[in-house]
């Protein structure tokens, strides 16, 4: 079964009604059109991938971001894109974690890394900020680093002495781009795996 037959079972199931939301996956990013497609915005381009294969807008406004609830393999899920911009993420999560009384335990992030080459996805269950604004902010509001994580390489600086804003929130030559796509879909079987508590497989199966 290819993951677009998955994903075609799974947006089926998404429309069958609510419950209990047992997970929150953020996508981490910017608002607004000038910072579309760009390095920075991997996590949007995600979670937009994963909307679309579900059949789901994520187009309600909540928690200080843009929502869509979708059931992904039995388990209800909110799909979060954070509209605080990228250094206030976290005061997004920590609403859409307190509103469904979940901990740490039940969210998944997935953010840009430059120290991965584009295309290429690493799946964690915990671990620092690592320098990452977004990130940061999640771990200060949360108190918790034991989270899972999905890190989607956008590539490093050129060189050294490159400014690091500048470099994350330019865009992807064309190059880059495709390879951009799919990681986008390895990502969205990343997840399917993780909300199964299959995170093992799917570290095995894409980690860099």
């Amino acid at each position: 079964m290819s993951i677009f037959d998955i994903f075609d079972r799974i947006s089926s199931n998404s429309q069958s009604g609510g419950g209990k939301i047992e997970y929150v996956i953020a996508g981490l990013g910017n608002p607004g059109m000038e910072y579309e497609g760009t390095r920075h915005n991997a996590g949007f381009s995600v979670i937009d991938k994963l909307a679309e294969k579900l059949g789901t807008p994520i187009n309600r406004l909540k928690f200080k971001g843009k929502t869509a609830e979708a059931t992904i393999e039995g388990k209800r899920c909110l799909l979060l894109k954070p509209t605080t911009y990228m250094n206030l993420s976290g005061e997004s999560i920590v609403q859409a974690l307190e509103f469904y009384k979940l901990s740490a335990d039940n969210l998944i992030v997935i953010y840009d890394d430059i120290s991965l080459e584009p295309g290429k996805l690493r799946i964690r269950r915990k671990g620092s900020h690592g320098g990452h604004n977004g990130m940061r902010s999640i771990i200060d509001l949360t108190g918790e680093d034991s989270f899972l994580r999905v890190k989607i390489g956008v590539g490093k600086k050129p060189h050294p002495d490159y400014d690091l804003a500048k470099w994350v929130l330019g865009k992807f030559s064309k190059e880059d781009a495709e390879s951009m796509k799919q990681s986008a879909e390895n990502a969205c079987e990343c997840i399917r795996l993780m909300v199964q508590g299959k995170t093992d497989e799917a570290m095995n199966k894409f980690n860099s």
